[in-house]
């Protein structure tokens, strides 16, 4: 890959707090950047913190409507009316609050921006932490998104004649992005989530292959509560690879919520933040770019240090466990150790495993079935 490695955040980012009683907290980013930068993890020659390019309500209703937008811009004055309740908003997972509309349009301009950098061949990588607002619809929102920054993403990189996959590993189901791209195989979508019949938004089962053209060209991946690292790299292994090399992608775009993280208050995986490097390692063996965002996770800590971890992944400069550390991270609910930005291992009970185990190679077994096929695999 060529082009250098771009952070993309802004000030004005950290300005718009959702109001307190909502779990979804926009100072994660900042914080994220503050770490790295503290590290030195931001200098080098081929690295580079950029701010985001603005995007105007045109944009904006190549996927959204029109009468959403408007309803979001009064949101974003503080008003409300029982018709927004109808489009998702003033509801507790999507709140109206001051500043609501100038949050989405920075964020979705922040994720616009690295995918213009690597059409450009400016990016090779590009990272927006405050990205990732995968549940965003066309006319409501959901899940804490209200514009769906992926999705446009995902657009001006098919619009420049780039074939981009897009993969999700947050823990909830990137339902706002597969429907966006449902019927058409110009764009594949990859999601791998805690099952649709024990957490929101209770979507994204293997029979979710898409229509018409896009028959084939989404793929979901419902993973068990309980999940650990290895059954998870073993659906990358056994089902993203695989299909990943029959689309042959130009370019990839990565949800990196990491709210499968072990006691994120939010979700039941059991994950470390060691597999977000092992999957990041996966993608980068195809030699093509990456944008990459943020997303879910609730348990902020432990998500600033997964997102500075997952910069040096990117930038291919994650550090090596240090497997003589102290136990620490999401194993004792901390980052005040001295193992540095991985987690230590977690040692799953064996009995639990092999329950784990058994449900996800089914899983497996039923995403072979439904979508192999079609890609003459």
């Amino acid at each position: 890959m060529t082009g250098k490695k771009v952070f993309i955040h802004c000030d004005d980012l950290d300005k718009y707090p959702y109001p307190a009683s909502c779990p979804f907290n926009t100072s994660r980013a900042g914080l994220t950047r503050k770490r790295l930068d503290s590290l030195g993890l931001l200098k080098g020659k081929d690295k580079a913190q950029i701010a985001p390019e603005r995007v105007d309500s045109t944009l904006l209703e190549t996927f959204h409507t029109v009468e959403y937008l408007k309803a979001l811009q009064r949101a974003n004055v503080g008003e409300f009316s029982v018709d927004m309740l109808y489009m998702g908003l003033g509801t507790g997972d999507c709140p109206v609050f001051k500043g609501v509309y100038d949050y989405g349009i920075l964020n979705a301009g922040a994720t616009i921006t690295g995918a213009r950098k690597i059409i450009a061949g400016e990016a090779g990588v590009a990272f927006n932490p405050s990205g990732g607002h995968h549940h965003a619809h066309a006319n409501r929102a959901a899940g804490f998104c209200y514009i769906n920054d992926n999705v446009f993403a995902l657009e001006t990189l098919a619009a420049a004649g780039l074939r981009p996959l897009y993969l999700d590993v947050d823990v909830h189901h990137g339902d706002g992005v597969q429907e966006a791209f449902y019927d058409r195989a110009d764009v594949m979508t990859i999601s791998l989530h805690q099952t649709g019949r024990t957490l929101f938004p209770g979507t994204g089962f293997p029979s979710e292959i898409g229509k018409g053209e896009g028959r084939g060209y989404s793929v979901n991946v419902p993973l068990p509560p309980g999940t650990y690292d290895e059954a998870f790299l073993r659906v990358i292994r056994k089902v993203v690879l695989p299909v990943t090399k029959s689309f042959s992608p130009d370019v990839f775009v990565v949800e990196i919520g990491v709210d499968g993280l072990a006691g994120d208050p939010l979700a039941q995986l059991m994950l470390t933040n060691n597999v977000y490097v092992d999957v990041i390692a996966m993608i980068q063996q195809f030699g093509k770019p990456v944008l990459a965002t943020g997303g879910g996770g609730y348990h902020i800590e432990n998500t600033v240090r997964a997102w500075a971890l997952v910069w040096c992944a990117l930038c291919g400069e994650a550090p090596q466990p240090d497997l003589t550390a102290g136990m620490g991270g999401v194993m004792l609910d901390s980052t005040e150790w001295h193992g540095g930005l991985r987690d230590q291992p977690l040692r799953p009970d064996p009995d639990r495993c092999a329950m784990v185990d058994k449900i996800v190679d089914d899983v497996i077994d039923d995403v072979k079935a439904n979508v192999f096929a079609l890609h003459g695999l």
